[in-house]
């Protein structure tokens, strides 16, 4: 089954969205990955685990914080 959603958004993030909805992927596909993401962060949040950018996976460059 599927559901179907409205969803504003502002301007910028609109614009936002419309420069990573390229090359095939669709608006709804880059909504279905960043919920994905988030549901990962905050689930792992409440593990005690961080979200977070790194080159390697021995060195957390940039935490994620406020998700």
């Amino acid at each position: 089954m599927s559901v179907r959603l409205n969803v504003v958004l502002s301007d910028d993030l609109n614009d936002e969205l419309e420069r990573v909805a390229t090359d095939g992927i669709t608006k709804s596909e880059v909504f279905r990955k960043a919920l994905l993401l988030y549901v990962t962060a905050r689930d792992g949040k409440k593990r005690g685990l961080k979200l977070g950018l790194a080159s390697d996976s021995s060195k957390l460059e940039t935490e994620i914080i406020g998700l």
